[in-house]
């Protein structure tokens, strides 16, 4: 595990297109967040669905980034070439019988409620996927933004998969393993993450981790109310005018949009609207028409 500094954050965008409004909104607050406490910002590549990923599309995000003012302080990590370390938490876990395998359809467990709480595949010559058991608990945690959320995991989640019946490595898994392998201190994305949180700290406890600090930005919703990246609204931002989308992030979160200072390079506004960042603007929830306003031209 990498030593970890006081504070220690992450933008983790999976390559399945070019980088959209609403992603711009998850990268510009975890980036802000880091900055403000000193801390240093990571970006991770969660490649890990072949099927989903569109060729170019990791090396695009990463330039538009950068073209954003957005730079790393260190090297991107892969998932896709972190296979080994899923790997080891897996058997681990598989050792100890907190995962299992499991020959459920996806249609048998519809028929069953959808929810997985017992076996009920009778495909005995399928691959198995693995789930990791989960108890009758209710698991709760404190947002910095979104504030109390808990999850009553059994009932709500049931075992959820840590491998693909495909072999690929499901995201609740890795993006653990990753928290944990690079020393994450603070988890700030997009609220339609907050659900997995739960099910993250309870495999954070299973797998001997610490659990980061985590805060839900408000979700970039369109003028219909739908999440951004569903919408005909997602359209990419761009990275050679990369002014007025900073501008309306900016804005978006919360923060006061005297204190951005306009027609400086990327690199440069950001340095100088940092010292006027302050979390406890950022909103819960947006407002969906305001969104449509500055996500449009």
């Amino acid at each position: 595990m990498d030593p970890s500094p006081t504070y220690r954050g992450r933008f983790a965008p999976s390559p399945t297109g070019p980088l959209h409004f609403g992603s711009l909104v998850a990268a510009l607050g975890s980036w802000l967040f880091a900055r403000h406490h000193g801390g240093e910002w990571l970006v991770r590549i969660e490649d890990l669905d072949p099927p989903r990923e569109v060729p170019g599309a990791a090396r695009a995000q990463l330039a538009t980034l950068a073209a954003f003012g957005l730079e790393a302080d260190q090297p991107p990590v892969f998932q896709s070439e972190r296979g080994a370390l899923y790997a080891d938490a897996l058997d681990g876990l598989l050792a100890r019988g907190e995962a299992f395998e499991c020959r459920c359809s996806r249609s048998e467990l519809e028929a069953a409620g959808g929810i997985h709480r017992a076996c009920v595949g009778r495909g005995a010559g399928r691959t198995p996927a693995i789930r990791l058991r989960v108890p009758d608990e209710t698991l709760g945690f404190e947002d910095r933004i979104q504030g109390h959320f808990e999850q009553a995991l059994a009932r709500e989640v049931g075992d959820f998969v840590l491998r693909r019946a495909d072999g690929f490595w499901a995201y609740q898994l890795a993006v653990v393993v990753d928290d944990g392998a690079q020393g994450l201190t603070d988890v700030v994305r997009g609220a339609d993450l907050l659900d997995s949180t739960p099910r993250q700290i309870l495999l954070q406890r299973r797998l001997g981790l610490p659990t980061p600090g985590y805060a839900h930005l408000p979700l970039v919703l369109d003028a219909e109310g739908r999440k951004l990246g569903k919408s005909l609204a997602a359209l990419p931002v761009d990275p050679a005018d990369p002014g007025p989308a900073l501008a309306a992030a900016w804005r978006f979160l919360g923060q006061d949009a005297a204190r951005w200072p306009a027609a400086l390079p990327a690199a440069k506004a950001l340095e100088r609207a940092l010292p006027a960042f302050e979390p406890a603007r950022i909103p819960r929830r947006a407002a969906p028409p305001g969104v449509a306003s500055v996500t449009k031209p």
